[in-house]
């Protein structure tokens, strides 16, 4: 038992070093910008060497997705607590919006300057491939078990965990550029419940604009 509580112990810490070299990373990025932040720097901000940087990260981008994954497998936890009678896009979408916001919380509102920076990252194509190796199964695994799917041999709990990443992503991405007033967990509502409503094209007849056609 207590061989087992030392490698407890020796995961958490390095889950915790994970941590900390992501939020090094983020900060960084809004301080100086995403373009100008290197392993060196993030390794000094987090206090260990670049070689212990090297050890949990390949890149920055691996650094900064790293969250991503992180609030993914939170979110899959939430799942499975959402009510059984919510519908399965809503349910998605609060479970999403929770850790996300918590791990925004300490940053207070968005800047527009911060959004940039953002925008900036999830479009540079290293981001997109580290992002890609982001594992989205822990979600596709509760997904499946709110619908009855198999996630080893259905494709819909995957590619309904693979469109809620995406969906998360574009609302990031387009956010600075939608109707003033509107916040970011309000956002992705509305888009999550348009994906619910079957993703219906935008009609100038509409009694509210879908926010699809004001991120496209």
């Amino acid at each position: 038992m207590a061989d087992e509580s030392k490698v407890g112990l020796r995961e958490r810490k390095k889950l915790e070093l994970r941590k900390a070299l992501s939020d090094a990373a983020l900060d960084l990025m809004f301080e100086l910008g995403l373009e100008n932040v290197v392993r060196e720097h993030i390794a000094e901000r987090a206090g260990v060497s670049l070689r212990t940087f090297s050890n949990y990260f390949a890149t920055k981008y691996d650094a900064l997705a790293y969250r991503v994954g992180f609030r993914l497998r939170r979110s899959a936890e939430l799942l499975r607590g959402r009510p059984a009678d919510e519908p399965l896009w809503a349910a998605i979408c609060e479970a999403i919006l929770e850790p996300m916001v918590q791990d925004g919380a300490p940053y207070g509102q968005p800047t527009r300057e911060r959004l940039n920076e953002v925008q900036k990252l999830n479009q540079a194509p290293e981001m997109q491939a580290a992002l890609a190796r982001t594992a989205t199964d822990d979600l596709a695994s509760a997904v499946a078990e709110r619908t009855g799917t198999d996630p080893a041999s259905d494709l819909y709990p995957r590619l309904v965990a693979q469109i809620a990443l995406s969906t998360l992503t574009v609302v990031t991405n387009h956010y600075p550029m939608i109707e003033p007033g509107t916040t970011l967990p309000s956002a992705l509502r509305r888009v999550f419940a348009e994906l619910g409503d079957g993703l219906p094209a935008p009609t100038s007849a509409s009694p509210r604009p879908h926010l699809i056609g004001l991120l496209s």
